[in-house]
């Protein structure tokens, strides 16, 4: 039997602050639904992270509700699984509503084994194909791996057939160097005997034999416009149940023209000039353009290169959207402060061990250091360019949930 399927991932639908890249999000959406009717797909998997939220605005899920549809009239069924950022522990998420409106299927449900203490999967076959599928949801700070530790893996891959398993998960084996800190779960943990297996939440094109992740449906943030320059997801040929092709599909709305300028030692007006050179040589019509900007200036600040001019001229070019980091340019003002490179973790150490043991945890004091030092670690992260204050908080937040997550494992009754 021949067919083939869609892997969408890491859609996440109004994601970015500004009205046109949101937008944006909904057209890449659009863009993949209309290629997957084009080329007759006999049904959909979206691996987590449809929504950037799991209560997305009214005109996000309008415009998603109207392109289900459009796959509900043409009989191309879509399977789902929550992500780390459209799950919500409540169950009272969109996703939940549209598979109540028959227009997706959520295939992350479970059995609890109480004799065994293990959650045993359920599968859905799709009814064309035969295809089974089955899948883990997502959760924020990587909490979805203590479900991994006590899965039934032998109940899944004793079932026979064609077989899928979705995911959102970062696997440690395959993690890129850019995200070394992202919670993650080893390869062995995956349940054996799948035919392909449908990852989300690394946003990154990435195959290893049946085990892919599409990369995200559109650049979420500055550095993945910078690395991947355009969104993709995957179109799956089958034949005599086994997996014939995989092939990457790019979702380009807009062509990227990528920056990158050193100004170390110019002046203001010199960098900017450096800067709307570049701007010249380039074709700038309907792009999106991302300019890095980095070094010592001679003299001034940052400012006095009249970025709103930069941008002015970019956008008289024809360019879509710009943006701009600049977090490490810095002008005479900034002062270089040499200091012992261990004086930082001298003071740290210092006054954590000032205040061990005040409050009673149920710790030890290796083990309350150790966690207030991952705490401290978990604030050194910078707001990434375009990233919302809500995003930006709420990766804060699962930072600090898988630390005291793990730690809470240590405390003594």
């Amino acid at each position: 039997m021949h067919f083939k399927f869609a892997h969408l991932a890491d859609c996440h639908i109004g994601c970015w602050r500004d009205p046109k890249l949101r937008e944006a999000t909904i057209e890449a959406f659009k863009t993949a639904v209309e290629r997957c009717i084009s080329v007759n797909v006999d049904f959909i998997l979206i691996s987590g992270d449809l929504f950037n939220t799991s209560l997305p605005s009214i005109d996000e899920l309008s415009a998603v509700v109207k392109e289900l549809k459009k796959l509900e009239a043409r009989n191309i069924p879509v399977y789902s699984i929550p992500g780390s950022h459209d799950f919500s522990p409540s169950g009272k998420t969109m996703l939940a509503v549209l598979e109540s409106a028959k227009l997706i299927t959520l295939v992350s449900k479970a059995d609890a084994d109480h004799s065994s203490n293990k959650i045993r999967l359920l599968f859905t076959t799709d009814k064309k194909t035969g295809a089974k599928i089955t899948g883990m949801l997502g959760k924020k700070g990587g909490l979805e791996s203590e479900y991994y530790k006590i899965l039934d893996k032998e109940a899944l891959a004793s079932e026979p057939g064609f077989k899928i398993f979705m995911f959102h998960s970062a696997i440690t084996e395959f993690k890129p160097k850019s995200l070394a800190e992202m919670p993650s779960i080893p390869l062995s943990l995956l349940p054996e005997g799948f035919n392909y297996y449908a990852g989300g939440h690394v946003h990154e094109r990435f195959q290893h034999n049946n085990i892919v992740f599409p990369g995200p449906l559109f650049p979420a943030n500055f550095k993945e416009f910078e690395s991947l320059h355009y969104g993709s997801f995957c179109i799956v040929s089958v034949d005599n149940n086994k997996i014939a092709e995989i092939k990457f599909e790019p979702i380009q709305l807009f062509p990227h023209v990528g920056i990158m300028l050193n100004v170390d030692g110019k002046t203001p007006s010199q960098a900017k000039e450096a800067l709307l050179e570049e701007l010249k040589q380039k074709n700038l019509l309907n792009a999106i353009v991302t300019i890095r900007v980095e070094g010592k200036l001679s003299h001034g600040k940052p400012s006095d290169m009249q970025f709103n001019e930069i941008f002015d001229h970019a956008y008289e070019k024809g360019a879509f959207f710009v943006m701009k980091n600049t977090s490490k340019l810095h002008g005479e003002l900034f002062k270089e402060v040499k200091i012992t490179a261990t004086s930082t973790e001298e003071i740290e150490e210092k006054l954590i061990n000032e205040h061990l043991q005040q409050i009673k945890m149920g710790l030890s004091k290796e083990q309350e250091k150790n966690l207030v030092k991952e705490l401290i670690s978990a604030l050194d992260i910078e707001k990434e360019e375009g990233e919302t204050t809500t995003t930006f908080e709420e990766r804060l937040k699962q930072n600090f949930e898988r630390i005291l997550e793990k730690h809470i494992k240590e405390i003594k009754p």
